[in-house]
C-alpha cells in the first residue's frame, strides 16, 4: 500500500544573514496562506564544541515553538478556540441565537433563556462556564424547581424537554461557530419527553364552529382553512397568492413548508378555496391582516367556547383535526403523510393511535357478558 504524505503546515526554515548566522523563521501555511514567522533565533558557524552544543540548543528551542505553533493551527482547524472566544457572554450569544428563528420559535428561545437566568444568577455567564455539572444542574432545575411564568406552575415535562433542547442547540452553534471544541452536552442523556395527549375536532365540531360567529374573520377563515388543508399556523401566517395555482378543477398550493424548508404540492378542496377569498395581487398576503399569536390565541379560545365546544383548542389543533378526518373517512396513511409534509410516517402513525378504527370495532365487538 502507498504510503500518504501528509503535509506539515509548519516548516522550520533558516535564511542567510549577514556574518555567516543563520536567522530561524517558521513558515505556516494553511487553507491557502502562507505566513512567516521569524523566531529571532540564530545559528552560528560551527567552529567549536561550544558552537555546536549552542546550535544543537537553539535548535531544540525552535522545535519547540514549530510544535506549539503546530498544535495552535491544527487545534483552529478541528475547533479548538483561543481562551478569549471562549469568554464570549453566554447569554448575549443565546440572544443572539433566539432572533435568528421565526417568531413562533423565537419566544420558546426567550423563555429558555429566562429559566436559563433563574438557574444561573450571574449577569455574565462565559460560555467557559457552560461545564457537563452545569448542565446536569440546569436539568435538574428544570425538572424539579422551575414553574412557568404564566401559571406559576411546575413545567410540564415536555417543556422541560423543549428548554433543554434550546440549550444543546446553542451549545451545538457554539462548535459550529467555532467557539467550541465540543458541546458540554454530549454524552449526557436529554430530558425525554412524554407522549401528549393530541388534541382534535371531529367533523361535527368543525361543522359547528363553522356555523358559529368569531369575533375575528381572518382568524375563523384561516383557521377552517387549516381544517381542511391541515397547514400550520406558520405556512397559513406567510401563504401568498402567488402559491396559489388553478389545476383543472382544484387549486393547488405550491409552498415551502416553514418548518422544515421542503417544497409542498397540496390540492385543495372547493370548500378550502372558498375560504380564501377574492384574489388579490400575487405578492399580497392570502390571509392579510392575520393578527399576532396572542390575539388569534384569545380568539379561537372565544369562538370555540361560543360554539359549546368543551376542549381546550390552539391553532395547531386544525392541523391535528384535519389528520384524524382524513383517517376517518378512510384515507391510507401514506396518503396522510404525504398531504401532511411529514418526511417520515412515523410521525403520522401517532393519528393513526388518537383515531384506531380497528381497536373501536374490536371492542364493540365484546359480547354482552352482564
Amino acid at each position: 500500500m502507498k504510503e500518504l504524505k501528509v503535509k506539515e503546515p509548519v516548516r522550520l526554515r533558516t535564511k542567510e544573514i549577514k556574518g555567516g548566522n543563520k536567522s530561524l523563521y517558521l513558515d505556516k501555511y494553511m487553507d491557502g496562506r502562507r505566513v512567516y514567522e521569524f523566531l529571532k533565533l540564530y545559528l552560528i558557524p560551527e567552529r567549536t564544541k561550544a558552537d555546536k552544543e549552542r546550535n544543537a540548543e537553539t535548535m531544540r528551542l525552535a522545535n519547540a515553538i514549530k510544535s506549539q505553533r503546530t498544535i495552535e493551527m491544527q487545534s483552529e482547524r478541528f475547533g479548538f478556540q483561543s481562551a478569549t472566544k471562549q469568554k464570549i457572554n453566554f447569554l448575549d450569544y443565546f440572544v443572539l441565537l433566539a432572533k435568528r428563528h421565526e417568531r413562533n420559535t423565537a419566544s420558546t428561545w426567550m423563555n429558555a433563556l429566562a429559566h436559563i437566568r433563574a438557574y444561573d444568577h450571574r449577569d455574565n455567564i462565559r460560555i467557559c462556564d457552560i461545564t457537563p455539572d452545569w448542565v446536569r444542574g440546569f436539568q435538574t432545575f428544570l425538572q424539579t424547581e422551575a414553574v412557568s411564568h404564566y401559571t406559576n406552575r411546575p413545567l410540564a415535562t415536555n417543556t422541560q424537554r423543549n428548554y433543554y433542547k434550546k440549550l444543546v442547540c446553542a451549545l451545538n452553534q457554539a462548535v459550529a461557530d467555532g467557539i467550541l471544541m465540543r458541546s458540554p452536552t454530549m454524552n449526557i442523556e436529554g430530558i425525554k419527553g412524554k407522549e401528549s395527549t393530541r388534541q382534535y375536532l371531529t367533523i361535527d365540531e368543525v361543522r359547528r364552529l363553522s356555523q358559529t360567529e368569531c369575533n375575528n374573520e381572518v382568524v375563523k377563515r384561516a383557521f377552517l382553512f387549516s381544517c381542511l388543508t391541515g397547514l400550520r399556523l406558520s405556512d397559513v401566517e406567510k401563504l401568498t397568492w402567488a402559491d396559489v395555482h388553478r389545476q383543472g378543477s382544484f387549486d393547488r398550493i405550491i409552498f415551502a413548508q416553514q418548518k422544515t424548508g421542503g417544497q409542498e404540492y397540496l390540492d385543495i378542496t372547493p370548500q378550502a378555496s372558498q375560504l380564501l377569498g377574492e384574489r388579490m395581487a400575487d405578492d399580497e398576503r392570502v390571509f392579510a391582516g392575520l393578527p399576532g399569536r396572542t390575539v388569534i390565541r384569545r380568539s379561537i379560545f372565544k369562538w370555540v367556547d361560543g360554539a359549546r365546544i368543551n376542549k381546550h383548542i390552539s391553532f395547531h389543533c386544525a392541523r391535528h383535526s384535519f389528520a384524524t378526518m382524513m383517517l376517518d373517512i378512510g384515507t391510507d396513511l401514506y396518503t396522510v403523510s404525504k398531504l401532511l409534509g411529514h418526511r417520515e410516517i412515523q410521525t403520522t402513525q401517532i393519528y393513526a393511535k388518537v383515531l384506531d378504527k380497528n381497536k373501536q370495532a374490536a371492542v364493540a365487538a365484546i359480547p354482552p357478558i352482564i
